[in-house]
């Protein structure tokens, strides 16, 4: 659900149902000061017990985007160390294969390049997919040639190993863009953080304490819920996924092959 939202749109959101909730808490609170003295150490416990609880939950959803974050730029970076390993083997090749296995590699490594570039799941990102697993199948027919025109050689099996690589790499980095932390989890830290301070609101709000240290606290959490958020939207947002492995591979493929 959030995921298909653009990112200002998701700052809204999460801006208004936080920082909303605990408004409305202090206005309340505001409201039943002078009849709710018994009202006082209900909600002490409740809100304190709360906030606990919704401290783990953070924590637990911020750790999700992390791990699922470092997941997707290890994945680029081994995506790319395939490649290139790919395409200094291709240069062992014998003619026509090798110039041939050599171009479409360039064009493959354009293909990763805007996947990077792409929303997961987008029209553009699967148009780029689609390209990559086309070009795959080409690479790997002109293997098959290499291999039969030179079935003992050397090269054309290391090379055959190494282009198997590159192909199930790209399946794990497309799998890892689409490994997201799931809606629920999202929500209910939304949810549970507009509750936990709207409650605090009301509490200090009752006991007629000042307003500024819970909009600050409701403004730090509505920060980290952003960026957890963020971390989970690897082309969207402040926080993406570098692709500057691909980029200079592709950049180092415009120089001579380094085997003539």
């Amino acid at each position: 659900m959030f995921f298909r939202l653009s990112s200002l749109e998701v700052f809204l959101i999460v801006s208004l149902v936080v920082v909303g909730t605990t408004v409305l808490g202090l206005v309340v609170g505001r409201a039943l000061r002078d009849r709710s003295e018994h009202l006082h150490q209900a909600l002490g416990v409740l809100q304190g017990a709360l906030l606990g609880l919704v401290a783990l939950v953070l924590a637990f959803g911020l750790a999700l985007a992390v791990g699922r974050y470092e997941a997707r730029r290890a994945a680029v970076v081994d995506e790319a160390n395939a490649i290139g390993t790919t395409y200094l083997r291709a240069q062992m090749l014998a003619e026509p294969v090798r110039t041939r296995s050599l171009e479409r590699l360039r064009r493959y490594t354009d293909a990763s390049i805007r996947l990077s570039a792409s929303v997961p799941s987008s029209e553009a990102a699967e148009s780029a997919i689609a390209e990559g697993q086309r070009l795959q199948r080409e690479l790997w027919s002109l293997a098959g040639e290499s291999v039969a025109a030179s079935p003992v050689e050397t090269a054309p099996r290391l090379y055959v190993e190494t282009l198997n690589e590159m192909i199930d790499m790209q399946t794990t980095r497309v799998a890892a863009l689409g490994n997201r932390v799931p809606g629920a989890v999202l929500a209910l830290e939304v949810i549970g953080a507009a509750v936990a301070l709207g409650l605090l609101a009301l509490y200090l709000s009752l006991l007629g304490r000042g307003v500024t240290p819970v909009l600050l606290a409701a403004g730090l959490v509505t920060l980290l819920l952003l960026v957890t958020f963020d971390l989970d939207r690897p082309t969207r947002g402040l926080i993406k996924v570098p692709d500057t492995p691909l980029v200079s591979l592709r950049a180092s493929m415009e120089l001579p092959p380094a085997v003539p």
